[in-house]
């Protein structure tokens, strides 16, 4: 199955949530990945997924029949126009304001938008200002 691919070295190496209403996290779900330009890997009986997320219903063999949540995930997206277009398909498709698209105390350029999603997590989507384009990455090897 595609969802088994193996990338070696990352941090995470998946995330599963389980929800109520399949059908209304994957509408939801769908639309604020397009905004950021994350493509729905693929779905199967009782889940789908994108990246390293994987959203499944309680019912589906992965999920032993228990919710997960509340949980506070964070999306980066590649500028202010991609956090509020976050935003705004967020709300479209079912979440709940939680923290309109603005500048945030964590550093000087930290622009984010936060909202509820449809089984209570919260969500965000994040541009870390100029610097995050052109910052390197950083590969570390023990």
């Amino acid at each position: 199955m595609e969802i088994n691919e193996l990338h070696r070295g990352r941090l995470i190496d998946h995330i599963q949530l389980v929800v109520r209403d399949l059908n209304a996290s994957q509408a939801f779900y769908s639309a604020i990945f397009d905004t950021l330009g994350i493509p729905i890997g693929g779905m199967g009986d009782g889940f789908f997924w994108a990246d390293e997320l994987v959203v499944s219903s309680a019912d589906s063999p992965a999920a032993q029949g228990r919710l997960t949540g509340p949980v506070h995930l964070a999306f980066q997206a590649s500028d202010q126009a991609m956090v509020a277009a976050f935003y705004k398909a967020a709300l479209d498709h079912g979440g709940k304001d939680n923290g309109a698209p603005g500048l945030r105390e964590y550093h000087p350029d930290y622009y984010a938008a936060f909202v509820i999603d449809p089984d209570g997590n919260n969500i965000e989507a994040v541009f870390h200002g100029p610097a995050q384009r052109s910052a390197p990455s950083v590969k570390v090897t023990f």
